[in-house]
């Protein structure tokens, strides 16, 4: 399925045309992978509505990407022919740069997106630097296995950028395909942790407390006690300020999100110092991901093991998928099933 060029869902009900494309040739130290699925992300819709356009059309969306390597360049000695991989948002960082070499790659100049600046998953092959994929954790189905690669990865790297201490609060702003992943990670990672949710219907807030959740509540509402952290995956910039009045003396909100909507700006002009920033209150964004946190995150969830809830389309209803995607009408993540 390819991007041709960036429309509103709105208007536009196939933004994603299906193509037959040559099947891409590995280079030296590339893989290609037939691919078995791949996640649906919001980021998806970022680039197809134009708000995070990629630097090329046409383009291959998708960076949740399962299968198995069916080929290999002469350099490669970490895959074989038969291994199952998965690919995230990481497709590539120029290994030379400060942040490079020292663990930050997610913060490179030269960092390229799978399924933006490169041809990514919505598709039945695609090729990749070997040192890009990772070896999939036996026990899981392709469709399993695609949203922990980047809904699971990145909300690992919040947890960590959260610095949570035995017996926090943790929050949740917004409940989504990477929230309730992080929960249950959360969770496993810090036993005695109680988990807040904060999200807009019902059905999310009821989806937060079948999974542990102490509490559960609309945006607007005030948890029965203060957080220690809270990490907002939402597009919006209500949310922010609203986390920040029921955080903790110290306290911290991770905003995972790659943008935030310009539709609400006037709730910045509510940001009351007092209330929302004083006490040492920290605001800490999350950009990309590491090769590390994909490769950490695949072997702790393994471990428990993390199991996503999962709704599957066929390749060729992907703009039906990201229809609901853009709804709200998902529990879980949604993953698109080649073959």
């Amino acid at each position: 399925m390819r991007l041709e060029g960036c429309s509103n869902l709105l208007e536009n009900e196939s933004p994603l045309t299906l193509r037959d494309v040559p099947v891409p040739r590995p280079a030296a130290s590339d893989i290609l992978i037939r691919l078995g699925a791949c996640g649906v992300c919001h980021t998806e819709l970022d680039e197809i509505e134009g708000r995070t356009a990629p630097p090329r059309l046409p383009v291959i969306p998708g960076h949740q990407a399962v299968g198995t390597v069916v080929e290999t360049g002469v350099d490669v000695k970490r895959f074989r022919p038969g291994d199952r991989v998965g690919v995230g948002w990481i497709f590539s960082a120029c290994g030379n740069c400060g942040f490079c070499l020292s663990g930050r790659e997610n913060l490179c100049p030269g960092f390229r997106a799978t399924g933006r600046d490169a041809d990514g998953g919505y598709a039945e092959y695609m090729a990749v630097n070997c040192e890009f994929a990772y070896p999939i954790p036996g026990g899981y189905s392709d469709a399993e296995a695609a949203p922990l690669l980047c809904a699971g990865a990145i909300g690992y790297r919040s947890i960590r950028l959260a610095e949570l201490r035995e017996g926090s609060n943790l929050g949740f702003s917004g409940f989504g395909a990477s929230a309730h992943l992080t929960l249950k990670m959360a969770m496993h990672l810090h036993p005695g942790m109680r988990a807040f949710v904060f999200a807009r219907s019902g059905e999310e807030r009821e989806f937060g407390r079948s999974l542990g959740a102490s509490w559960a509540g609309d945006f607007s509402d005030r948890p029965p006690d203060l957080l220690d952290a809270i990490i907002d995956t939402t597009p919006a910039w209500n949310p922010v300020v609203r986390s920040l009045a029921h955080l903790r003396p110290g306290g911290r909100l991770v905003i995972n999100a790659i943008r935030k909507e310009d539709a609400d700006l006037s709730a910045l002009l509510k940001l009351d110092y007092p209330a929302h920033l004083w006490m040492e209150k920290e605001i800490k964004s999350v950009a990309n991901v590491t090769r590390a946190d994909i490769g950490e995150f695949l072997e702790i969830a393994a471990g428990f093991p993390l199991r996503p809830q999962v709704r599957e389309y066929p390749l060729e209803e992907a703009n039906r998928a990201l229809a609901a995607l853009k709804s709200g009408s998902v529990r879980g993540a949604m993953v698109l099933r080649m073959g």
